[in-house]
């Protein structure tokens, strides 16, 4: 069943490759698009496309589906093409002639590109939760070790002290900022581009303000043309945002791998989250860390492929759109298996508390002792040249206890400010906009 069968049938080849994983990839967008017919029906009855009984009637079956949908037991039968053929074709069998009014003043476009924003939505408060999740727990471990004391490096050469407190803390303040690019693009998920059809609008008198308030939208895609435009650019826009979080993830999972090696030693994994070798009885390899760098980087790749896709294409609507979906949808699921194996390893962690105690790491502390002989009235470029004539001389022999003060530093964390610069971005979000919304239509 297709919504455009004029009664020729398609050559099977083309048919399917056509129609490719979009089935697959509509199952994830099923509860969207009902949930999304449930605000048309609305507003088509009341703009008289519709009358009172055919509304409750129609009303009843979405939510009968959205059960269905919710419950794991729907499916896209073979044969029909998209999620939205699936739902108007079961609403005819259940009602007749009124589900076929469904799709007045809509077209496929619309409604996918509607599925696409509630999805996303949706979606993106999943990935905050879990971001601000291994936020927390990095904080907590940022407290926990605020005292023990561990090499810094630049070119990969010791070079000044640092903690772990520090270190932890570094990737919970990365998160911050990854989701103020979140919090953007949901601003640009959260417009309604309903109403716009195929892309040029309708004759019929739709009121789309309407719909906009009863999807908990912020506002609207106003320009029917460019309403077709945003798709591809939404999805790149979150992807763009999605690639930030797993970069902080991947730089994570790389300074673990090199930090659990017998070179370094500065942390430990229980052993039940390592992996041993074949022929190596002693390995006990971060694998974790490894796949989870690896699915970060292959997420970062992603904004370039939906560009890929999309650059070049005029105004109106295209079916290479169509791939959109399978480079999107998808994602989401990693990203959020990364975040949640980040977050249970990181939490599970084990660090080396005498780590500076090796000599080899004893001229770490050079530059605190130019501070000191600053401090004591030196000026800077002559205690440098003094205190680089007593590491010449192998005569340096510093004064380990460190007093740093300024906020951020080894000192002074401060944990507290990084904290409520979360809390203010996730503030932000006002999912609770959303969530009342798609309540409110479910329940009544």
């Amino acid at each position: 069943m297709k919504l455009w069968d004029k009664g020729k049938k398609i050559n099977d080849l083309i048919e399917t490759f056509t129609i490719g994983k979009d089935q697959e990839m509509d199952l994830f967008l099923a509860k969207f698009d009902v949930i999304g017919s449930l605000a048309h029906i609305k507003m088509l009855e009341h703009i008289g496309l519709l009358d009172s009984k055919e509304l409750t009637l129609l009303s009843k079956e979405l939510k009968s589906i959205h059960h269905e949908i919710v419950a794991g037991k729907f499916a896209i039968e073979e044969g029909v093409e998209d999620i939205h053929s699936q739902v108007e074709l079961m609403l005819t069998a259940r009602l007749g002639e009124i589900g076929k009014k469904i799709h007045s003043g809509r077209s496929r476009n619309d409604q996918v590109l509607l599925d696409l924003k509630l999805f996303t939505r949706d979606a993106i408060q999943t990935v905050t939760e879990n971001t601000v999740n291994l936020f927390h727990i990095l904080i907590a471990q940022s407290n926990k070790y605020k005292e023990v004391l561990m090499p810094g490096y630049t070119h990969l050469q010791v070079a000044m002290p640092s903690s772990f407190g520090l270190w932890f803390g570094a990737y919970a303040e990365s998160l911050t900022d990854d989701l103020i690019l979140l919090q953007a693009a949901y601003r640009v998920a959260d417009q309604n581009p309903l109403g716009s059809a195929a892309g040029y609008g309708s004759s019929f008198p739709l009121n789309r303000q309407m719909t906009t308030d009863l999807l908990g939208f912020e506002t609207l895609n106003f320009n029917v043309v460019y309403a077709q435009m945003g798709r591809g650019k939404m999805e790149r826009s979150v992807l763009f945002a999605m690639a930030s979080i797993a970069s902080t993830l991947s730089r994570l999972a790389y300074d673990v791998c090199l930090f659990m090696s017998q070179n370094f030693d500065f942390v430990k994994l229980p052993d039940d989250l390592t992996t041993g070798s074949s022929i190596m009885p002693h390995k006990k390899n971060p694998d974790v860390f490894e796949l989870l760098r690896a699915h970060c980087n292959k997420i970062q790749s992603l904004p370039a492929q939906m560009l890929t896709v999309t650059n070049n294409l005029p105004s109106g609507y295209f079916r290479d759109m169509q791939l959109t979906k399978e480079l999107f949808i998808p994602a989401f699921q990693e990203l959020n298996d990364c975040i949640q194996i980040a977050s249970f390893a990181i939490e599970n962690m084990t660090i080396n508390e005498h780590i500076l105690e090796d000599s080899k790491y004893r001229f770490l502390y050079s530059v605190e002792e130019v501070n000191r002989l600053v401090l004591a009235g030196t000026p800077f470029r002559d205690a440098y040249r003094e205190i680089g004539s007593l590491i010449e001389k192998d005569q340096f022999y510093p004064d380990k206890n460190i007093h740093h003060t300024h906020e951020g530093s080894i000192g002074n964390l401060s944990l507290g400010p990084i904290e409520a610069k979360m809390n203010q971005v996730v503030s932000e979000f006002k999912f609770e906009k959303a969530t009342q919304a798609i309540e409110s239509l479910l329940g009544e």
